[in-house]
């Protein structure tokens, strides 16, 4: 029940009574007096959507909300979770071609690899410049990977 009872400008009493549809927390809820209304915030005590304002506890379609759900306007509800990972397996299945492909192949060999092999390519990669890529612990361990451009480069240092 809702009961609201308000002194006007002009010295009239106004007086608001309506059953809510549903209960409400009033220690939750507030109001604000502004010169041409009277604004009243209700917190509901149960997350679910009220068909109406007003009625005499009527429990007619009352519909809960889980945190898998996300209220939409929408006909229907689309799964966010499942598009996630179909969009993950569809990159997962994607045909590359050229530096796109190899980039993946070294990504893929960096994060399926062991602790050793990550920083094998790690070493490897920072020492020579970006020339060498191992994956082989035990030999670029022991060793300072020298700088090995491709037959048709020069290597420059800057």
């Amino acid at each position: 029940m809702l009961h609201a009872a308000i002194k006007l400008p002009s010295g009239e009493d106004f007086n608001l009574e309506t059953h809510l549809l549903h209960p409400i927390d009033p220690q939750q809820s507030t109001f604000k007096i502004l010169s041409s209304k009277i604004e009243i915030k209700m917190r509901k005590t149960e997350a679910i959507r009220w068909e109406k304002l007003e009625g005499e506890g009527a429990q007619a379609c009352v519909k809960h909300f889980t945190p898998s759900q996300y209220p939409s306007s929408s006909h229907y509800t689309k799964n966010w979770d499942k598009l996630v990972v179909d969009i993950k397996e569809e990159e997962k299945n994607e045909k590359l071609e050229g530096d796109a492909a190899l980039n993946k192949l070294f990504q893929q060999i960096y994060s399926d690899g062991s602790d050793e092999v990550k920083r094998a390519m790690n070493k490897s990669f920072m020492e020579s410049g970006g020339t060498v890529l191992s994956t082989n612990w035990m030999d670029v361990g022991k060793r300072k990977v020298d700088v090995s451009p491709p037959d048709d480069a020069e290597w420059k240092k800057f």
